[in-house]
């Protein structure tokens, strides 16, 4: 190569390299850019630029009506449908309302502006609403209104029985019945005491001042039908330990208030317990039925027949790997063992219906592998699996207590996305399983009080919802109510979010994801990342609806120059019992397929940069965003933190002895946030309120102390005198900290501060 060659071709590199940068200046980040990111907030396009994501329903009492609230650019229009003529109409003149809600009420409404959207179908005449704080009658037929007075209500720490004879309350502890003929007053219990408390219960946002501050009063019975007997608690604190707050945010103080609250943590003994105790009316006699005394967080819970003197109960004992469904009855002091199930990791899904007209019981249960019904025998205890095969069941929708059909919702049957839930019922007499909803698409069933009928949201993260009215019987469509409208939000450059698919860590299972592009997406750049994370095994984050798809906050996010992902990886919930049991003592290992599934997006998307990944996430996915950062610390690069629980064994009881086990063992210390602290290399913004009572602030202070102590650059930021969930200014604040963490750390870009949230 010559001279002269060699120099031509420097100079070419030279000016490449120029324009190059001048096309970054010139792409420096704006307030347009941060303006546009906040007109993709959910409160900024909810009936603005988005329309009938959902329908919510009111169902007439007379049974012959549903009304609804189609939005449109244009306004609201209230809505009615008569099932004899199947067709839609007018709820009421909407001009007419207006005009009289201005002169009756002094204010300023227009048709297409009146103040309610939620109300009380009471008949084909008449409406009732709430507006400041009063409830209004609205009749349609001549145009009156007139305020609706309350009822007396009666005392919070008082309850009448069935049969109008008998008022119960507490007085010193003890438990009182009170005659509403005579005043006669007849003391139940005797032994009640401060601390040792009759029909009392454990109130979890019980915040007390100071350390002998007053618990709040509570106050709980359950009457029999037959008004024979009590069904209730001793709520005992005598050995419960308390957590600490240090409020600092109230004006007028100028010291900190110390708050506390009875909350036990994982493998305590020194919780809340709460004792099962029955009071017989008739006998004034207290009866302590043979069942466990366990904490609050696995306390027996009843439900009483129809059957006069029998009593149904089910519980779980401490660790949640098993679970009781009881039968007791009074009048003979026999207690049957309807169902037991025993696991090998943890029970966290039971629930019963109760049909006694069928003498049966519906009950939940994953124990061949995946979530399906079984029929429980009320009087032998047999069983009898309603449904079966490689799909989940997720709800109980409505119980046929005459024909013994129950509708439900389940995933994974007919659909090939196991998270899209279609509609079905099944007859007891038959075990018939009949498929109501065959789009494939996420469906969302709200049933009319008698069954008849339902209300279909049905939409996917790309298809906008159509809204429908079913028939129970086959799931006809009946009328077609409403369909999103996004023409304005498309008019901007918007397009939906893109679900795609990913192999999981055991190289076999599909997991599924979405990924949200900035509305201005240029294919021939190369996105940072964001992990938007939650591996709560509770729950899972992909977005089946599009309402869902649409309110996250995902979008405003991308629009700052970012691809957000969200993933399901093993452990999560809504898969086979298999599939769940990958997070059990194992929540520090959801990550590993966020990161795969990262890496194989980004092998098919060239403008996915690997190099550049952040995450955030809230409560336990505060957790995650940490625990990227330092399990897998040259692939995750900046984090947000938020509310997290970065240590479980400082958590509340219930949900790591759920999902981490109990006692608690050394995998709760090999998966604390606080024990790996020295692994941290990208830069990490912890953030908590100072007042949160759910995830107390102790882990987050812990491992900032541990950071410090490991000489690890970090940011912290205490919002004092916010709770678990951030409000108002607060939470724009923090909205504000979270995207400019990312702009700076991520983007790499100066970050924008005064910009209109």
């Amino acid at each position: 190569m010559t001279h002269h060659n060699y120099l031509g071709r420097s100079m070419t590199i030279l000016v490449v390299m120029l324009f190059s940068f001048l096309g970054q200046a010139q792409e420096q980040i704006s307030k347009k850019d941060y303006q546009r990111a906040t007109s993709f907030l959910w409160e900024n396009t909810n009936n603005s630029t988005i329309f009938n994501t959902y329908v919510r329903p009111q169902w007439s009492k007379d049974k012959q009506h549903v009304a609804f609230v189609e939005n449109t650019p244009q306004g609201s229009f209230y809505k009615t449908i008569d099932f004899k003529r199947k067709k839609i109409n007018a709820l009421f003149d909407q001009e007419r309302v207006a005009l009289l809600l201005n002169n009756e009420l002094q204010k300023e409404y227009t048709a297409t502006t009146l103040p309610f959207t939620r109300f009380n179908y009471i008949d084909k005449n008449s409406i009732s609403f709430y507006l400041d704080q009063k409830e209004y009658v609205l009749n349609i037929n001549n145009y009156t209104l007139s305020e609706k007075k309350s009822k007396q209500k009666t005392s919070n720490f008082e309850t009448v029985s069935p049969d109008g004879k008998w008022i119960a309350y507490t007085k010193d502890y003890n438990l009182y019945i009170r005659s509403t003929a005579d005043g006669t007053v007849k003391q139940l219990s005797t032994d009640g005491r401060k601390n040792f408390e009759y029909a009392s219960f454990y109130g979890w946002y019980d915040l007390m001042e100071g350390e002998q501050g007053e618990r709040s009063k509570h106050f709980y019975v359950n009457w029999s039908p037959d008004s024979k007997w009590i069904q209730t608690n001793i709520c005992d604190l005598r050995k419960a330990d308390k957590m600490y707050l240090l409020d600092w945010s109230i004006d007028s103080l100028y010291r900190p208030k110390l708050l506390s609250y009875y909350r036990g943590s994982p493998g305590d003994s020194t919780m809340v317990y709460m004792k099962p105790v029955l009071f017989d009316i008739d006998q004034q006699k207290e009866i302590h039925p043979e069942l466990p005394t366990n904490t609050h967080i696995n306390s027996v819970s009843f439900q009483w027949s129809k059957t006069p003197d029998i009593l149904y109960a089910n519980y779980q004992n401490r660790g949640f790997k098993d679970v009781h469904f009881l039968k007791l009855n009074l009048a003979t002091s026999k207690k049957q063992l309807l169902f037991k199930e025993i696991s090998t990791t943890n029970i966290d899904n039971f629930e019963y219906r109760l049909l006694e007209k069928h003498q049966s019981a519906i009950i939940t249960s994953e124990k061949d592998g995946w979530k399906h019904l079984y029929s429980i025998n009320l009087t032998t205890g047999k069983e009898t699996q309603l449904t079966a095969g490689n799909y989940v069941v997720n709800n109980i929708e409505y119980i046929d207590q005459d024909k013994g059909i129950v509708y439900f919702s389940a995933s994974g049957k007919h659909h090939q996305n196991p998270y899209y839930n279609a509609i079905y019922k099944v007859s007891l007499k038959n075990k018939k399983i009949t498929l109501l909803t065959p789009e494939p698409t996420h469906h969302q069933a709200i049933f009319s009080p008698d069954g008849t009928y339902f209300i279909d949201n049905h939409s996917t993260a790309q298809i906008p919802t159509q809204t429908v009215l079913r028939s129970n019987k086959s799931g006809s469509i009946l009328q077609k109510l409403t369909q999103a409208n996004v023409d304005l939000l498309a008019a901007t450059g918007w397009k939906p979010a893109t679900t795609f698919t990913a192999l999981a860590k055991d190289k076999k299972t599909t997991i599924y994801g979405a990924y949200w592009k900035p509305s201005n997406f240029d294919p021939t750049k190369k996105y940072p990342v964001i992990d938007h994370s939650y591996t709560g095994p509770h729950t899972q984050m992909f977005p089946r609806s599009f309402g869902r798809a649409i309110s996250l906050e995902n979008q405003a996010i991308a629009e700052l120059g970012f691809i957000v992902v969200m993933i399901d990886g093993l452990g999560s919930s809504g898969r086979s019992k298999a599939f769940h049991n990958h997070s059990y003592k194992n929540l520090g290992g959801n990550l590993e397929d966020h990161k795969l599934a990262i890496e194989q997006l980004a092998s098919q998307n060239s403008f996915i940069d690997t190099k550049r990944v952040g995450i955030f996430g809230h409560s336990a996915g505060g957790y995650d965003a940490a625990h990227a950062l330092l399990q897998f610390p040259n692939f995750y690069k900046v984090s947000v933190a938020s509310s997290a629980d970065h240590d479980h064994r400082m958590e509340k009881a219930w949900w790591p002895e759920m999902y981490m086990g109990w006692p608690v063992d050394d995998t709760y210390h090999l998966q604390s946030n606080i024990t790996m602290a020295k692994n941290l290399q990208g830069k990490l913004l912890l953030v908590h309120g100072g007042i949160d009572e759910n995830v107390n602030p102790s882990a987050t202070f812990k491992l900032a102390e541990a950071l410090v102590k490991a000489d690890k650059d970090f940011d912290l930021l205490i919002l004092p005198s916010q709770r678990h969930g951030y409000r108002g200014k607060h939470r724009s604040y923090f909205r504000k900290k979270r995207w400019n963490y990312f702009v700076e750390h991520l983007l790499q870009q100066q970050p924008i501060w005064n910009y209109t949230n």
